[in-house]
Order: structure tokens, then sequence, then C-alpha cells
């Protein structure tokens, strides 16, 4: 059962009090951390840049060549966590980074942390919850990350300061190209994209609720403000936890009797995507029903969606194991799940494989790509001692980093080796930061109901893969999760959501996806590729051979992805002698 104070917490983590037990440790050994040292940091200051503007016809070339969007939505990593020392880019090895937070206070040791790399692809699942990104940014100091894991585990969760103290540790840890060296090579021959943010504070459900609307229930809390949360650890709109959503399919039979997320009940990419047959969402449309009819006046051509998501197609009823309901965004939704039509986008991971092959796409698509907790190619991780951590979309706790990387490279090299290729760009990026440190302050947009920033949230990485994409290219363009709606609505030419006349009386709450401080990402395509006046960029330099995919640890070097992690001055180039990764 989801427990009501503490949602942002994974049931198959291992409750911290029951492995304080088997260790053998005083968990009440220490009631509260000692006050750390304040060292001076610069204010919190929002800079509003101004986004670049694209020609007509680059526009018309971009719409000529890409017709299929891939996105690989993954889960709980920030900026630093995976790129902090990736070069050319806003990393760890910066003077803003030494402003912010780069050295932070463990209250238990009574010294200092710095950011450290870590070698190890898997570990435990520190606090992502609002209330713990809210607090370790520290109104964008970026310093209490440390701080927060300490005496939370310790004060709230009754846990030992010696287990405590090697979470508040991990909150500082980095992977680099030693580890993921498939994502730093894709990342290298490609466009990396180093000033994205998550869009709400919050953990895995709202990043995956605003990739499909750009906004969490914002609409729908000014719309019906009886619906506005009371607590960000209760339902309530806009959504900023991650109790399951209203609707089946579920992952096991007692979460059909757990609390449940509100119905979602504004417009959706599902919902403008499909265009003059928005009339398909037949069911539990009350709130979307003048945009329905814009939508059908506007009298666009539909573009189909589908949702491929790890474990949806397992088991039985209300019993599928690798499957994570809070994950998948339309489900949330009641015109999307009720209506037949709508859901029929739904399939299970294994499908994609089978579609690409067969070359069932249509003509235009948009294609979401999750994984899960178990994956169903039969990989383990290399560290024996980890051997139960088999899922594969990147979640600390129950995934591994290089199981997670090789769907990715698994799911790239079916696109790269098929006729879509020479159509299609590929996304990925991650849902939400997963309370690793970053070091860059979010921007802030508008409030919630608990008077504190809706968003954005600490940084996450984004990286744009395509046969038109700039290669070796970083872009630092602002943005965030709702940067994919904007995308999508300049490429297939769709009504702004935050246009429909269902939405457009409640802004500027709702939809971003026409704000004007947000990318479009239309800054990663090359122009001359665009135009023709530049080869394309093959598909070889996207794919990585099978037998790398399925070796775990993978033989990769750095060297063979052709980038050399930054040194980081004043950082550290390994992992403090207390720290011994803790395992979920």
């Amino acid at each position: 059962m989801n427990i009501p104070f503490l949602p942002a917490q994974r049931r198959f983590r291992a409750p911290i009090f029951t492995l304080c037990l088997a260790l053998g440790i005083n968990s009440m050994a220490m009631a509260a951390p000692a006050a750390k040292p304040q060292p001076k940091a610069p204010p919190h200051a929002v800079q509003v840049a101004v986004q670049p503007t694209y020609s007509p016809r680059f526009i018309a070339n971009l719409r000529k060549h890409i017709k299929h969007v891939f996105v690989i939505y993954q889960e709980n990593r920030s900026f630093d966590s995976y790129f902090g020392t990736f070069p050319g880019a806003d990393n760890l090895a910066t003077a803003q980074a030494r402003a912010h937070g780069f050295r932070q206070w463990d209250a238990i040791g009574k010294t200092w942390i710095k950011p450290f790399p870590l070698r190890a692809a898997d570990s435990s699942d520190i606090d992502h919850s609002r209330h713990a990104l809210l607090t370790k940014t520290d109104h964008g100091k970026m310093d209490d990350y440390v701080g927060f894991e300490e005496h939370h585990l310790t004060v709230v969760k009754l846990a030992s300061p010696i287990f405590a103290r090697q979470m508040g540790a991990l909150t500082m840890a980095h992977e680099d190209c030693h580890t993921i060296p498939f994502l730093w090579m894709y990342a290298h021959r490609f466009t990396l994209y180093d000033h994205i943010f998550q869009a709400m504070y919050g953990p895995s459900t709202p990043g995956n609720i605003d990739l499909i609307a750009a906004q969490t229930g914002q609409t729908q809390a000014a719309r019906h403000p009886s619906e506005a949360f009371k607590s960000s650890y209760a339902t309530g709109e806009p959504v900023v936890n991650d109790y399951n959503p209203p609707f089946g399919p579920y992952a096991f039979h007692y979460q059909v009797i757990e609390p449940h997320q509100l119905d979602q009940t504004y417009a959706t990419l599902m919902l403008t995507l499909k265009g003059r047959k928005a009339t398909e969402a037949k069911f539990d449309n009350d709130d979307i029903k003048k945009d329905i009819n814009e939508l059908v006046k506007l009298n666009h051509k539909s573009v189909p969606w589908a949702w491929y998501q790890e474990g949806f197609g397992d088991g039985k009823g209300d019993n599928h194991p690798a499957y994570i309901p809070h994950h998948n965004a339309p489900q949330y939704f009641g015109y999307i799940r009720k209506s037949p039509e709508m859901w029929a986008g739904e399939h299970d991971l294994l499908d994609f494989f089978t579609a690409i092959k067969n070359r069932n796409l249509p003509a235009k698509s948009v294609v979401f790509i999750k994984g899960g907790m178990k994956n169903p190619f039969g990989w383990k991780p290399a560290d024996q001692a980890a051997s139960y951590i088999l899922g594969d979309d990147d979640h600390p706790g129950y995934s591994d980093s290089q199981l997670s990387e090789s769907l990715v490279a698994k799911v790239i090299d079916t696109i790269a080796r098929s006729p879509y290729w020479k159509s299609s760009v590929i996304i990925i990026t991650w849902d939400d930061s997963g309370g690793f440190y970053d070091h860059v302050p979010p921007p802030a947009f508008e409030q919630c109901p608990d008077k504190k920033p809706c968003g954005d949230g600490p940084r996450v990485p984004l990286l744009l893969i395509s046969p038109y994409s700039k290669n070796h290219a970083i872009v630092s363009n602002p943005g965030d999760t709702a940067s994919f709606a904007k995308f999508l609505d300049v490429l297939y030419n769709l009504p702004a959501m935050s246009s429909l006349p269902d939405e457009k009386p409640y802004m500027p709450e709702g939809p971003r996806d026409a704000n004007p401080r947000i990318t479009n990402l239309l800054g990663g395509f090359s122009a001359a590729r665009l135009a023709g006046t530049e080869a394309i960029v093959p598909a070889s330099q996207a794919i990585i051979p099978d037998k790398d995919i399925d070796t775990f640890p993978p033989p990769m070097t750095c060297k063979q992805t052709g980038v050399t992690p930054v040194a980081v001055p004043g950082g550290w180039t390994k992992p403090p002698k207390f720290f011994t990764n803790p395992l979920p």
C-alpha cells in the first residue's frame, strides 16, 4: 500500500529500519545532525534567456525530413550525476559549480563532502520527493543534498547514522564514460543539452505527466479549486507525488485498493496529436469539450502516437510485476484510459521491436519508450552483489545504470538499422533528477498551492540523436520537460495546448508549451543538414554492436567514446574512505 507521507519512496526498496537491524546498527544513535557551518553562497538569481528564433525555411526543412519522433524517457538522474565531467558542458569544473554546493557539510562525520566519481552501476534510491528536492536545492544555493539526506534518514526514518552518512555521500556521486560509455558516446557524436530542467519539483509521476501535458494539473487546480492539493504528500492538483493512477492496469493486485491520484482532465499531446480525430476522446471529457471542438475546427490530420512500456503486456488483470503504473502518464487521464480509440496507443515494450522490424509505423508518429523493474532480455548486472537489480529504466534502487543504457542502445540500434533512421529524431531524457546533486540553480516559475515553486526543479540531461542533428555539440538554450511538447507543436504544426479554449482562460497557469522562456529543442538540429548542403549523420554513428549491448560491464572504453572526462579543480578523484555505496 502506498504510504501517504512517503509517496516518493518505492515499495520495492528494502526498508531502512530493517536494513539497520540486519546490520546490527543502533538507529537511535543520533537524534539529529550537528549544525553545519554556513559557507557563503550567492543569492538565487533567475536569468531569463532570450531563446533563438528559426527561419520559416529552417522549420519547413525540419518538417520535410523529420516524420518520426522517438523519446526514451528514463528515470532519476541529474545532469551532474551523469555528465558532470563531460567536456565543454556546464559541468563540475566551472566556477558556478564551486559557488553552488560544491562542498557540502557531513554533520555525521563532521567534515565536508565534495563531488566524486562512482564506478558502481548500482546503488540505493535516495530521496527525491518534492520536499526533498526543495530542501536540497535550498532556494538555488544547491547546498543541502548531503545535509537533508542525513537529517531525514536519522530523524524521520530513524535510520542508523552509518547508513545515513552513506546515503548523504551518495547524493554527491557522479558517473562518466567508465560506467556509462554508451550515453557518453551518444553525447559526443550527437547533441547534448546542458540546461534542461525537470518541470516540476517532484518525483517520477509529475515528470511523466509533464512530458505529455506540459503541466501536471495547474489548469485543473485553477478550474476546480477544491481539487488543489492540501499537502505535497496527498492527492490533488497539480500532481507533485507518486500516487498510482486512478485507472488500471496495476503491477500488483493490492494496488487496486490503494489511494489513487485524481483523474486528470486537461489537454495532453495525446489529444492535440489527434487533430480532427479528437472526438475519439468520447468519455470523461467534460473539461476538454471546447478543446475537442477547436481541434476539430482546425482540421489537422492526426499524428498517431504509441506508448511502449516494459511489463505492460506481462501477467493478467492487475498483476504485471515488471510494470510501474505511475510511470505511464496517459493512464492518469480518464478521457484516454476510458476511450478505446485513445487507449489503443498503449503497448508492451517488446511490441516496439516488432513494430520496427515489421515496418508498422504510420507515415508520421510519436513513440514513447519506458523501461521497468525487470528487463525482458535476460540481462544481469556485472556486480554479483547486485544480481537482484534487473530494472532498465535508470531508477536507482531497482535499475542498473548499465542495463539501462543497454536498453537505450537496443532501442537506438533498432531504429538506426531500419528505414526509419533517415526520417527520425531520438530524444533521450530523464523524468527527474533523482535527488542527486546538481550545481545549476533552477529557474523559478509559478507557485504551487503550498506557496513554494512548482518548478523548474533541478537539471536533467537531454540528448538529441538524428541524421540531421549537430554532432559534437552542446546546446545551452534553457528549457524543461515541457520543451518536448513545444518541439512537437513546431514539428507537426500543432496548436499549443496553452492556446486551447479550455486551458487558455487559466494561463499563465497550465501548459507551458508556448512559454517564450523554454526552448523548443530546435537548437540541436543542423541547418545545413536539413537544407541538404551537408551530409547527414550516417546510421553507423549511432549503432553499438549487439555483443557490447549484451555484455556487463560493457567492453567500450572512454577512449572508444571519443571523450575524456574533465578534471574537476578541487574535486575528489575517488569516493571518500568511509563510503561503501549502499545497495537497496
